[in-house]
């Protein structure tokens, strides 16, 4: 009798192709309960499952893009970007990848990078009303009206009821002091949908520039039923009801103005007129100075250490909220974890000093205990040591490159020293690596 063998080498191919298949059926099954997810809303779970999806196809591009758009819907457009970056590298002729990255570069300002990710969506997919549209978004905050005018006109031309371009080609005409020319447009938007707010106070707006102020007013009345917010629009029946010498009644419109938006200087400045107008010489002087005051590039500004959105106050209130992994260890030989809960405890009795002492206590003892450089690190930035601070949680991250509440903080940090960008990288993964909180500070922050 006799046993036939197979060579190694076929068993290893079989095993490797009966692994290859398992992880992309594991890819797939990921992949559709993310989508599902996505159809669901929740875009947490859907991130997660993209996430799975990638660990075990790491070469799919739509896993990527999917990613991306998970993270756009939780505000996380810098981490977007990164997933979209590498959706087109995988896939450089997805439009739909370009125009996404496109939407979430234009979410971060940087309409000059979007503006060029428009560009090749359309190259790709040339009747795509989309894609000219948000091209010519960018181009109008770029200051690049013109073009944006071509734009505009081009998604009405593939969609003639696209409202969003309707309305926008309507301001960008009034940007070129084309007022009589955005009428049009303005009609159409109230054509399509007679409670959109916006097109009557645009209409108002223009119908103002063109004097003819009885009927911007009528515009304006209607813009102020359907949004009774609109400080802007208050402002502009009141320079209208003061063109047509209401005074009284262009003081309430100013006065509801600046009570809407207390920075409103143009507001101030009507309102002082009026008054003048009236009699009222020291009311009238008083609005100018704070017209004058408001908004003033010429004022001298205070130099900060805090220069970003986060103030110092924000900064403790959101670094305090982390939870601190601090469970029970092991005690080792060296007994650092005994030096680290015990400086835990001095400081819950705001032994500050002992507390930093512990804890490079256990750090000399172990230098590679990623949770005492971290603890140091909220305990130095406590005490105003931001720079000290960041430190700690690169040291942190150096030796636990997945501890996503460093990444959190260090990320709040950053952002509360001016660095936004660096700052929302970081919160961006610690969402992706689990750490939820950081989506509520991306969508307060970063966008």
């Amino acid at each position: 009798m006799f046993t036939y063998y197979r060579p190694l080498s076929f068993l290893l191919c079989v095993l490797l192709s009966t692994t290859g298949l398992w992880a992309q059926q594991t890819a797939a099954s990921f992949f559709e309960a993310g989508i599902t997810k996505s159809k669901s809303g929740d875009f947490m779970g859907a991130l997660q499952a993209f996430s799975m999806a990638i660990g075990a196809n790491p070469e799919n591009a739509p896993s990527y893009y999917n990613r991306g758009l998970a993270k756009a819907n939780l505000k996380d457009h810098r981490g977007a970007i990164l997933d979209y970056d590498r959706a087109i590298e995988l896939n450089a002729k997805d439009a739909l990848a370009y125009l996404s990255r496109g939407v979430s570069k234009s979410k971060q300002d940087d309409h000059r990078a979007a503006l060029m990710d428009f560009s090749r969506a359309i190259e790709l997919a040339p009747d795509d009303a989309q894609a000219y549209y948000f091209r010519g978004v960018s181009r109008s905050r770029l200051e690049q009206y013109r073009g944006a005018l071509q734009d505009f006109s081009k998604t009405i031309e593939i969609d003639p009821n696209h409202i969003q371009a309707l309305y926008a080609r309507g301001i960008t005409k009034q940007k070129l002091d084309d007022f009589a020319g955005s009428l049009a447009d303005f009609a159409k938007v109230i054509e399509l949908n007679p409670k959109r707010a916006q097109a009557y106070a645009g209409r108002g707006a223009s119908l103002v520039q063109l004097a003819q102020y009885q009927k911007a007013i009528d515009d304006l009345n209607k813009a102020l039923e359907l949004a009774p917010e609109d400080g802007e629009s208050f402002y502009n029946r009141g320079f209208a009801k003061s063109k047509l010498e209401d005074y009284k009644g262009s003081m309430s419109d100013y006065d509801r103005a600046i009570a809407l938006e207390a920075s409103h200087y143009r507001a101030f400045y009507g309102r002082g007129f009026s008054r003048g107008k009236i009699g009222d010489q020291r009311g009238a002087i008083l609005d100018y100075t704070t017209a004058i005051e408001i908004n003033n590039d010429n004022l001298t500004e205070t130099k900060v250490v805090y220069n970003g959105k986060i103030t110092r106050n924000v900064l403790d209130g959101l670094r305090n909220a982390v939870q601190q992994r601090n469970v029970i260890a092991p005690l080792s030989n060296d007994r650092s974890e005994a030096f680290f809960n015990r400086a835990i405890s001095k400081s819950k009795v705001n032994d500050i000093k002992g507390a930093t002492a512990d804890l490079n206590k256990a750090i000399e003892l172990n230098p590679t205990y990623s949770e005492a450089y971290f603890t140091r690190g909220l305990l130095r930035s406590q005490q105003g040591d931001q720079k000290g601070a960041i430190l700690d949680c690169n040291s942190a991250l150096q030796l636990d490159p997945k501890y996503a509440e460093v990444y959190y903080v260090r990320g709040l940090i950053r952002h509360s020293l001016g660095d936004e960008n660096g700052g929302c990288l970081d919160l961006s993964k610690s969402g992706e690596l689990g750490y939820t909180p950081s989506y509520k500070a991306i969508s307060d922050y970063c966008n």
